[in-house]
């Protein structure tokens, strides 16, 4: 890969007001070239570009095309930053009337230079927000995509988008569907702004000449029109890859906008970091349904405000994940103490469902086209949901993960939408860590409260993802929760049901139909107060269950639970048989509901 800056410009106007300005705050900047002008933290704008390209495993070679006018200004520039002074390539033009155009400067360096390889091409006279960014990360979606690539960002609040490249983007395959330059006043609603930082196939160079062949007038000539042209009338697959940051000085250009986005940039990159973000994911209860998830049917569950797992993101110099002093354990008291951890506890922690987020994240961001700032950051987690007993912690470490990540690197419900979340938490457990699981979990936790979910075949086949309903926290009735204190008399968990579905046994095709239905009665029953109805259908539930999946499935210890559910003085009763009984507190972003004891239960 071969990297072209482009610094020919001739900024006319913003060197006329640098001129005529009074004030004398900008005499000293007279006649220096717009990539020379202080940027963001006070280095030259060029000084950011240059540091981001001067990668040897990412680029054989780094040009830079300039004009006679400017050419000294850039010669002195280069050898005081270590940059090949035989790379700088002068297009020969003294004035903003003589100029070549910026497709005509890209064709130049491609010729005199004799060029033969992919070649990254970028306006170095923009002033950019945070050029932090992962240059491999970018090279990367371009070689995954083997298409022609182009950078752009989200304009901000009060941006027009008359005054650039507007692009419209796929959100599956991300390939670029219609580029607008400088478009009229309602001719696209997108607000997603192209700017001049693209990456071109080798194969694909020629179609330069092409386009300089039928554009003769100076104005036409610019990568802008190129780029409408090469994807609206040659129809070359380009593909789009965002930037999280602001693009600014972006053609021609005055004083009053250089100290506009220069003294906004500033402020941003002046104000002090968050010291670390947060983020809280819960447990869940499954009411009914469960668990149908996996088989194209329907369940009602609920967040619970009892058991949470914590994450906390923080940028650090190295990135860190700190093992939990419980969950990971790496000193014990002796032999004897690490025998009786890990037969209780088993071997893994939550430290691998950190590591395996990350991993996924990452390859997300990159295969979706986000670039992602190079900043690192320690993370650490909490949690307090009862292991091995069906509480979804697993999953709720890997929801809290993913909301720090987005949130730590801005991403946005565009970026990561939230109907597509559950599905990403299932692919870090099921492909990273090889767990056993399905939707339901993390579609409750993504949402939160008391979810109806329809994973219904056609739904699914459809769009990816289910039908996901909130309903009224409120009108539930108060729940209670009993589980093992020792989840290793949990019973036995395997069984073929799965193996039994998949090809077809109408029995378990039949139970699966069931317990949708069931789903559907129950959604009207709690619309309904009818908590009777409830009951009764949570036995059926229960009893389908028990006759698909066995009581050795089950366990004795959940089958004992059950059993104590008939009795009268429940909490009493589940603590002398040496069980943990709580009152559970729904959760849900403002809901403030109060629990107390009830007949309806969750075993």
């Amino acid at each position: 890969m071969i990297c072209i800056l482009l610094v020919a410009g001739h900024g006319t106007l913003l060197e006329s007001h640098i001129k005529n300005d009074r004030s004398g705050l900008y005499s000293f900047l007279e006649d220096v070239p717009k990539a020379l002008l202080p940027g963001v933290g006070g280095k030259k704008i060029l000084d950011y570009w240059w540091k981001a390209v001067n990668t040897r495993q990412l680029f054989s070679e780094v040009y830079l095309v300039t004009n006679a006018d400017k050419y000294k200004h850039y010669e002195r520039w280069a050898t005081a930053n270590d940059f090949p002074v035989d790379n700088i390539i002068n297009d020969g033009t003294t004035t903003y009337d003589t100029r070549l155009g910026a497709v005509a400067d890209l064709e130049l360096a491609i010729t005199s230079k004799k060029l033969n390889d992919d070649i990254m091409v970028i306006a170095a006279d923009m002033l950019c927000a945070d050029q932090n960014f992962d240059m491999a990360q970018v090279l990367k979606f371009f070689r995954l995509k083997e298409g022609e690539l182009a950078i752009y960002y989200e304009m901000e609040e009060g941006e027009c988008p008359s005054s650039r490249g507007i692009v419209e983007v796929c959100p599956d395959s991300h390939r670029i569907t219609r580029f607008y330059e400088k478009p009229r006043p309602g001719e696209t609603s997108s607000r997603m702004a192209s700017v001049v930082f693209y990456c071109f196939q080798r194969q694909t160079l020629p179609t330069l000449q092409t386009f300089l062949s039928s554009f003769l007038k100076t104005e036409d000539r610019v990568l802008g029109r190129y780029m409408e042209w090469l994807i609206n009338t040659a129809a070359v697959p380009v593909y789009g890859m965002k930037l999280p940051t602001g693009f600014q000085l972006i053609g021609q250009v005055g004083l009053p906008d250089y100290t506009k986005w220069l003294a906004h940039y500033s402020a941003v990159k002046s104000q002090p970091r968050v010291k670390s973000i947060t983020c809280r994911s819960y447990a869940r209860i499954g009411i009914i349904g469960n668990p149908s998830d996996g088989y194209y049917g329907k369940t009602i569950s609920m967040t619970i405000s009892n058991f949470w797992a914590e994450v906390t993101i923080s940028e650090s110099k190295k990135l860190v994940l700190v093992p939990h002093p419980l969950n990971d354990p790496t000193e014990f008291g002796s032999l004897l103490d690490l025998h009786y951890i890990s037969r209780k506890e088993g071997y893994l922690g939550g430290l691998r469902l950190l590591q395996a987020t990350c991993k996924k994240f990452y390859q997300y961001c990159s295969e979706k086209g986000i670039a992602l700032s190079k900043q690192n950051f320690t993370l650490k987690y909490n949690v307090n949901i009862p292991r091995q007993v069906g509480l979804a912690g697993s999953s709720a470490i890997v929801s809290a993960t993913l909301k720090c990540l987005m949130k730590f690197y801005n991403l946005t419900g565009d970026d990561l939408p939230k109907s597509l979340r559950p599905n990403f938490i299932l692919d870090v457990e099921k492909e990273e860590l090889f767990i056993t699981a399905g939707l339901q979990d993390r579609v409750v936790q993504v949402y939160e409260g008391l979810i109806y979910m329809d994973f219904s075949k056609s739904i699914m086949e459809e769009q990816g993802y289910g039908n996901y309903v909130h309903m009224d926290v409120s009108l539930v009735p108060p729940f209670w929760l009993a589980y093992l204190q020792d989840p290793s008399d949990s019973g036995v968990i395997h069984n073929n049901v799965r193996q039994r579905w998949l090809s077809g046994d109408p029995e378990v095709i039949e139970a699966m139909t069931i317990f949708a239905e069931l789903t559907d009665k129950a959604k009207a029953a709690i619309e309904e107060k009818n908590w009777d109805e409830l009951a009764e259908l949570m036995k059926r539930n229960l009893s389908l269950r028990r006759s698909i999946f066995t009581d050795a499935c089950l366990g004795p210890g959940n089958l004992k639970m059950i059993e104590i559910a008939q009795q009268v003085e429940l909490k009493k009763s589940y603590q002398e048989a040496g069980f943990v009984f709580c009152p559970i507190v729904p959760y849900c972003p403002g809901y403030n509901g109060t629990s107390s004891e009830a007949s309806v239960s969750k075993g």
